[in-house]
Formats: C-alpha cells, structure tokens, sequence
C-alpha cells in the first residue's frame, strides 16, 4: 500500500488491497515489489527503533501479525527482533506474499514466519490464534472504514494484546528547499498535490467513511486502552548510499507518473531534469541529497 511520500502514505510494508497512486485505478503492489523492498531494507534503521519500543511494550509475544505486509521486508525483522514469536505476514497480494516466504527462507526464519493471503480485515477472521501484538503499517489508511477496521483488529487480539499503528509522521525530505533549478520549494508543492490525490483514493474506496484522524481516539472506540505514541526518524544526511539514491529516484519517479496531471509545466520539467541520469543536477549525480523521515506509531491494548 502504499511506502517515502507523505507520512500518509508511505509504501514500507502496507498492501491490504489494490489501490493506486494513480487516484482512479488499482494498481498490482507485486509489479511494485522492487520498490517495496528497497524502501523497506532502506527504513531498517527506524524498524529497528520501533521494534526495541513495542518490546518494552510486548515483551514476549506468541504470536505477531503484519496486517498489509507487502514483500514481508518488515515481517522478518519481527522474527529476528522477537525470536519466540511466530510471525504471520498478510496481504491481498500472494506474489508479495511468495516475496515474504522466500526472504524467510534466506534469513533462516521460514519455521518461525507464515502468510495469510486475502482482504483485511476480514482475513484475520481465518488465523486460529488470537494476536499478541498486531502491527498494521501504512495499511489502514487503504481501507474504507477505517473505524471498522480498527474495531475487527481489536477482536483478534488476545487480552493484554497490543495494537501498533503506524500512520502519519511527517513528509520525506529529500532535497534542500533551492536545489538551483527550477523554482524553490519542488517538494514542499508536490506535498500539496499528494494530498489532494490521497483525499481522492479515500473517497474512493468501497465503503469509505470520512474519518477525523484522532488515532489514539479511534483505538479507544474500538475497545482499547491508548498505550503511547513515539515518533521515529530516519535520517540518512548526505552523500547518500547508491540505495538510498535508486529509492529518492524510484519515489519521485513514481509521483512525476501518478500526479502528472497535477503537476505545472515548471515542476514537470524540473522532476525529469533530477530522474535524468545524466544529469549533474540530478539525484543520481548530486551531492547534497540526504533522506530525511518521521514515522508515527500508536499502540493501545486489549484490557479484557
């Protein structure tokens, strides 16, 4: 689902269902798979922050569930952070998901990671254990109600199970405000379009419901106790790895395709201008870019 633009949106791990950054149709998230990865094992770091809180939150956990997990990037790192726990990846995309199994085996977790193929939430109904700590990443933003999502996660937990959300946080920053071509400001302006895109997706969903997103509120309609939130940065300064400079280009690639349209002459010409290979001013070549980015999470537990 969605994984480095806004805060709404980010691709790390979320693919509940098959909605596009193209505002009108689906997308297939397996043909997104390459980027999925690499935006994944790139934001490592700030898994493993997250990860070392949930800890102290779960400490011991059966079972852990990634709701939307995409290639199962994120899944095997809970393997490895919480080596008594079983893990369940599941995703609307069994090729994401075949991803997820086939990382399992090369890390040595196959034994210890499963996948569950199908729409959220109604997938969950089929896991044979309730969830000790269920992490839905990015995913829930992908589903029309999302207060009914909330509340059919909820059920699944086991008491004293913990929810994590992760929604929110802040825009990545990629570049300096004046990159020296164009006009100051490019991603501060692609921010705005990609917002009115994501009001787009929202509204259409099946069965999209408005929804005032009051995180900690929402986890309390569903039954649960608001337990923390805690910010999370990643912050790779500049010169960047050749990895983080295929996922700054993969990224914009990505939004000059889906938010054409929306996007001025100007900024157009400027955007192919930094995916040019070629080009000195472009971000294979230049050597201020950086990657900058907060994620959000919220968790809440099951008291009864």
């Amino acid at each position: 689902m969605a994984h480095g633009h806004h805060g709404h949106h980010d691709h790390e791990g979320a693919h509940p269902g098959r909605h596009d950054h193209h505002g009108h149709t689906d997308i297939d998230w397996a043909v997104m798979a390459a980027l999925l990865e690499a935006q994944a094992e790139l934001f490592t770091p700030l898994y493993g922050k997250v990860m070392a809180w949930l800890g102290e939150k779960a400490p011991e956990p059966g079972l852990i569930v990634d709701a939307g997990s995409g290639p199962g990037v994120v899944s095997c790192l809970f393997a490895e952070a919480f080596p008594g726990a079983r893990v369940v990846a599941v995703d609307g995309s069994e090729p994401l998901l075949a991803l997820a199994r086939a990382r399992a085996a090369r890390l040595g977790l196959a034994d210890r990671l499963g996948t569950a193929a199908g729409e959220l939430p109604g997938v969950l109904e089929e896991l044979e254990y309730p969830v000790d700590l269920l992490w839905a990443g990015n995913s829930l933003h992908h589903l029309g109600d999302q207060r009914a999502a909330l509340a059919a996660f909820a059920e699944r937990l086991a008491p004293g199970g913990t929810l994590a959300l992760l929604e929110g946080g802040l825009p990545a920053r990629f570049l300096p405000r004046d990159i020296g071509i164009g006009r100051p400001g490019l991603q501060t302006r692609l921010d705005v379009v990609q917002e009115d895109w994501f009001a787009r997706m929202r509204a259409e969903l099946p069965g999209s419901v408005a929804e005032t997103e009051d995180w900690p509120a929402l986890l309390e309609s569903a039954g649960l106790k608001p337990s923390g939130t805690r910010s999370f940065l990643l912050d790779l300064p500049a010169p960047v790895s050749d990895a983080a400079r295929a996922y700054v280009a993969a990224d914009l690639n990505r939004r000059r395709e889906s938010l054409e349209s929306d996007i001025d002459d100007e900024d157009r010409a400027t955007l192919d201008r930094l995916l040019d290979p070629e080009d000195e001013a472009g971000v294979h070549r230049r050597n201020d870019l950086f990657v900058l980015k907060a994620h959000t999470v919220y968790t809440a537990v099951r008291t009864a």
